[in-house]
């Protein structure tokens, strides 16, 4: 979960909200940009952190009791593979995605090197099932990484003040893209990567207001039972 305290507690979003916003980032995608296996690379931009249900898990709070931010996650080989078997059933094309993200995520932890080597092997064959190129792999997981990034920003209210640009991520193309909040809270990006001048997009947080817990039970209460709040955003072109 995205963790953020604000002056009325903790601000929490879902993983799976915010793989949701990943997912409208990808769809407004240009189309004459958009890579050739585009359903399998939405749906995996969208289910790539479907692991993490933060209902259901018991790893939820840090030593102080606070809710744990997701930067304080570590390699589980369990959820990797969880994740994984559900992209393989979907399809080869989409677990070879899944596959990269985690080698993105965790190649530099020495706990998922053996891990990370195996995926590796694996690619090849995979690759060959899923009757696509190393090349076309690598051009979708460019756009689901973009769109990770470009979410996780927003989800963390990273907007910097007075206007400040943002980096978000190197696309596809291989451009930097850069974003930046205009006077009218609207967001702004550069250079534009989406189908229309405008998109809107939105996500869900959650607020919950008591700051530490005596487990994961607990909050996971006050969790269930803190107000959603919908916030839309519109992203404009710069």
């Amino acid at each position: 979960m995205i963790v953020t305290y604000t002056e009325e507690g903790w601000s929490i979003v879902l993983q799976r909200s915010h793989g949701l916003l990943a997912g409208q980032l990808c769809a407004h995608w240009k189309k004459d940009k958009q890579p050739a296996r585009w359903v399998e690379t939405l749906v995996a931009t969208t289910e790539h952190d479907d692991v993490h249900n933060e209902l259901e898990s018991e790893d939820l709070l840090n030593e102080h009791g606070g809710p744990k931010n997701f930067k304080s996650d570590k390699f589980n080989a369990e959820d990797c593979n969880r994740l994984l078997a559900r992209a393989v059933e979907k399809g080869r094309y989409v677990a070879l995605l899944i596959c990269r993200h985690i080698s993105f995520l965790y190649a530099s932890d020495p706990k998922a090197k053996a891990y990370c080597k195996r995926l590796k092997e694996m690619e090849k064959e995979w690759i060959r099932q899923a009757g696509a190129t190393s090349g076309e792999i690598s051009e979708s997981y460019e756009l689901l990484e973009f769109c990770d990034a470009m979410s996780l920003l927003i989800c963390q209210g990273m907007q910097q003040p007075e206007h400040r640009r943002i980096e978000i991520s190197n696309g596809p193309d291989g451009m930097r893209y850069t974003m930046w909040e205009a006077e009218n809270q609207q967001l702004v990006v550069s250079p534009w990567p989406f189908e229309h001048d405008s998109i809107t997009v939105n996500y869900e947080t959650r607020q919950v207001q008591q700051l530490s817990f005596r487990d994961a039970a607990e909050f996971r209460k006050a969790l269930g039972e803190a107000e959603v709040k919908l916030h839309a955003l519109t992203i404009v072109k710069g």
